[in-house]
């Protein structure tokens, strides 16, 4: 590859871009998010991008080789409910599964708390006389009048997409194959069809519904989009591939995420992730917790041994079930444009977001509601002049007038004592929520270090990570965009699970090494597309293990492969059991486990760039230095303030300072020293 490779992230607040240059260069930028059509946001980031090259967008375009994209065009879906409306094709006497939702209430003491919005309402729900064994055996054929008159009653009821969910689907697919023939001959113009087999190609049915129900409901949207974005980059001259993040950390392309839309759920805080693993990679840690926070949510996510923390069960989003394997990333409600307000004498701040329209009153473009980022105004963090790269000036009166409405008044208290408990409450939120996420883990984060990312990550992880005990802090230079930079490096990735449910002792070897050799086919076949010499494709093997009576299994490695046989499967109860007592803290070496099915991840590799941003020349410190600015840390200090994109590797800064990168300011409290090393990492420990 010899031309520009973009990265980019549509956030809630902003969409950020990170590009990858022909020599090597890594160059970063932010431009607001538009949410009515995500699509406008990221041609204009482009042509921001262009110009600072020197080109248009129609030169830049026709040099790209690749375009990467994390989109919240689905998580915006199941937010807003706004998706397709949807029937569901089921076996007879399953219609109600999807209400069932194998008990699971989030709200186990109010019986009166309203179960989720519903998909596919029930008289949209139709239900199909077939039946099909456990062992892929027909029982009861298909009853084909039946769909042809449930698929005419669903085109009346206004219906665009269908999922079909039939019994023991993944074992034998005939009846929902045929099914889709028959939808396409009544309906021929339907939006899409959700086959359950291909979309999640195992057991239990509620979870397979489940999964089906919000492919089929993300489908429609997640494809116009896509497709709308294509037909831009087309015209503006872009003749390459677009590559798609998906949640379990990597990116495939277009036609492989419209059959399964539901994997890009979370797919832009994932790429957050997968870049914060390749820069704790480069600096050489192995077990961090990443944090991301942007302009409406934070996202955090364990990585251990330089592997994200993956989920293959019992993943739920937005209050339904989703049942691929997906990087295991938790959010709350704490951003920049987290709204703050007092209730009930209380100090309450988020989840509600300002977000980017009309923002924090400080933006000046509307919002009149306290924010975290009138806060940071307030407080001295963030510069009036020169924000976000020098294309916004921030209002800082209208801050303190919102705050002293909002907040200082109705608690009695003047306005920096305000906005500091705006900001000591956020940053104990967000504190919480990674105590919370790492206890899950059996993890302590004494052990960890902390890398902070996105627009205001480098903002408030000076607090967070001392109340954790975390102590050392690593903030890269290119983390106001880290999401976009995470897309662009991450891998292509398929990954696939079959089910095969059976105690160890009744494995049948024979079906074990089929199953294996289907999954090896049929990754084979997925990234096939992509052109990958075969240096840069890995294949690993699992099997889904756990012991009787749980609920969550999990993978264990088969080096094997398909040479698998009897001998080999007491290795693999063995390595079961030591997984078992390692990830999880006990095993029980008499019990026999038992087989769930089995996994394929395979991964190929694509180019990473050996450091991920430029660091200036200037070693001195006081040559860097723009000037002096009042920043409060329980007290008011005069803090010098210094431009980040001059200050050369192996520069020192002692707190308390702030340090102004072009999206971003690194804050440094007194007690704290930042290094910044030779990749671009500010270094940030206590002095």
């Amino acid at each position: 590859m010899s031309g520009y490779r973009v990265g980019v992230d549509v956030g809630g607040t902003f969409t950020d871009l990170i590009c990858v240059t022909p020599d090597n260069h890594v160059v970063l930028d932010k431009t607001p998010s538009t949410l009515d059509d995500q699509s406008t946001g990221v041609m204009n980031g482009l042509t921001e991008l262009a110009q600072q090259f020197g080109l248009t967008l129609q030169e830049l375009c026709g040099q790209l080789d690749i375009v990467v994209h994390g989109t919240t065009t689905g998580d915006n879906t199941m937010i807003e409910q706004n998706g397709a409306v949807t029937g569901l094709l089921v076996t007879e006497g399953h219609r109600d599964e999807i209400e069932f939702r194998r008990c699971h209430k989030e709200e186990i003491w109010d019986p009166a708390a309203p179960g989720p919005f519903q998909i596919a309402r029930r008289r949209n729900r139709i239900a199909i006389p077939e039946r099909v064994g456990f062992e892929g055996d027909v029982l009861l054929e298909l009853d084909e009048e039946a769909v042809r008159a449930g698929v005419r009653r669903l085109r009346k009821l206004g219906v665009r997409s269908i999922a079909v969910m039939y019994l023991f689907s993944f074992v034998n697919p005939q009846n929902e194959r045929r099914t889709r023939e028959i939808v396409l001959e009544e309906f021929p113009d339907v939006e899409h069809i959700s086959l359950s087999h291909e979309v999640m190609p195992r057991g239990p049915e509620f979870e397979r519904v489940s999964t089906t129900l919000v492919n089929a409901y993300l489908a429609p949207k997640l494809s116009s989009y896509i497709g709308n974005l294509q037909d831009k980059l087309r015209t503006a001259g872009y003749a390459g591939p677009l590559l798609i993040m998906q949640s379990t950390g990597g990116v495939m392309p277009p036609d492989y995420v419209a059959k399964r839309a539901v994997s890009v759920l979370a797919s832009g805080p994932t790429g957050g992730v997968m870049g914060a693993t390749v820069a704790a990679k480069l600096a050489g840690l192995s077990d961090f917790v990443a944090v991301d926070m942007g302009g409406t949510s934070y996202d955090l996510c364990l990585v251990r041994h330089g592997e994200p923390e993956i989920k293959t069960d019992w993943n739920w989003r937005y209050r339904y079930y989703i049942g691929m394997p997906m990087v295991d990333v938790q959010s709350v409600g704490a951003g920049g444009g987290s709204i703050a307000r007092v209730r009930q004498g209380a100090l309450l701040v988020g989840p509600e977001s300002a977000s980017s329209v009309p923002g924090p009153a400080c933006y000046g473009r509307g919002g009149t509601r306290p924010t975290v980022t009138d806060a940071d105004a307030v407080l001295g963090y963030i510069p009036s002049d020169g924000f976000a790269g020098g294309r916004m000036s921030l209002d800082v009166d209208a801050a303190r007038a919102a705050i002293q409405r909002d907040v200082a008044e109705p608690l009695g208290v003047d306005v920096t004592q305000a906005a500091w408990g705006i900001e000591r409450i956020v940053n104990a939120n967000m504190a919480n929520a990674t105590r919370k996420v790492l206890a899950g883990h059996g993890a302590d984060p004494r052990d960890l270090a902390l890398i902070a990312y996105g627009g205001n990550g480098a903002v408030h992880a000076w607090a967070i990570a001392p109340e954790l005990g975390i102590d050392t802090i690593l903030v890269p230079k290119a983390a106001p965009a880290f999401s976009a930079l995470g897309v662009l490096v991450a891998d292509y990735v398929v990954d696939v699970v079959r089910s095969y449910v059976t105690p160890l002792s009744q494995v049948d070897v024979a079906r074990l090494r089929s199953l294996l050799g289907e999954l090896l086919e049929e990754a084979n076949k997925e990234l096939d597309p992509a052109g990958l010499d075969d240096d840069v494709v890995h294949q690993t093997l699992f099997v889904q293990m756990c012991y009787p009576g749980q609920n969550f299994d999990m993978s264990v490695p088969v080096p094997e492969a398909t040479a698998i046989d009897d001998a080999s499967l007491l290795d693999l109860a063995e390595r079961f059991h030591d997984q078992h007592e390692s990830e999880r803290g006990f095993s029980f070496r008499n019990q026999q486990p038992l087989v769930r099915g089995v996994r394929i991840v395979a991964r190929g590799n694509t180019p990473k760039p050996a450091r991920l941003a430029e660091t200036g020349t200037v070693t001195n410190p006081s040559e860097a230095r723009k000037g002096t600015r009042r920043a409060y840390f329980g007290a008011w200090f005069d803090t010098p303030v210094f431009d980040g994109t001059s200050l050369g590797a192996g520069v020192e800064l002692a707190g308390p300072a702030l340090i102004e990168e072009p999206f971003t300011v690194v804050v440094v409290p007194p007690g704290m020293t930042a290094r910044l090393d030779a990749l671009g990492n500010y270094v940030i420990t206590a002095s």
